[in-house]
């Protein structure tokens, strides 16, 4: 079986909420934060795949439309591939926050839905988010949750960032 790292968007590979964006509606408002490419060419090198699972209730209120998610997803996966990062496959919910889905996170589906797609073993698998949502998903799934952030008390790890989070990532893959 293969292995894969889980990445939510917001707040973990791109900015949001701000000085210079509030929310990613438009492909020219997706600002990378510091040291993700080079983050996300690491676990390249050690994970069969790079996923990115993210809640996108903005199409379900109506702020944007799926087309135009596509677009900010083609130009993420784009500038991190000119950068020597690859990403995958990317997976969204599109509903309501509170619609009461099973894609949403803190449900598992779309982790759960990526791993039988593509024969990844979840037990050595991890999740990285921002919000406890996250975490929780990926203990539903059964994988390891790393925190960016403060504090997260089920979390498996916490760290101020993606870039800082990849070398426990990375160590703990190999002795696990």
């Amino acid at each position: 079986m293969k292995t894969a790292v889980f990445l939510d968007r917001d707040g973990v590979i791109n900015e949001v909420l701000t000085e210079r964006v509030k929310f990613v509606n438009k492909p020219e408002q997706l600002y990378f934060l510091q040291g993700v490419p080079e983050a996300i060419k690491k676990l390249n090198a050690s994970f069969d795949h790079i996923f990115v699972v993210t809640n996108q209730g903005g199409v379900g209120l109506g702020f944007m439309k799926e087309s135009q998610l596509q677009r900010i997803h083609d130009h993420m996966i784009a500038v991190l591939k000119k950068e020597g990062a690859t990403i995958h496959e990317v997976v969204y919910c599109p509903h309501k926050p509170k619609s009461g889905c099973a894609c949403r996170k803190p449900n598992s589906k779309l982790i759960v839905d990526l791993g039988k797609k593509y024969n990844v073993d979840l037990s050595k698998s991890y999740m990285v988010g921002d919000t406890d949502t996250d975490i929780i998903a990926g203990k539903k799934a059964g994988t390891k949750g790393v925190f960016l952030g403060k504090s997260d008390p089920i979390a498996d790890a916490v760290f101020p960032d993606l870039i800082s989070a990849v070398e426990w990532i990375l160590q703990d893959a190999k002795t696990s």
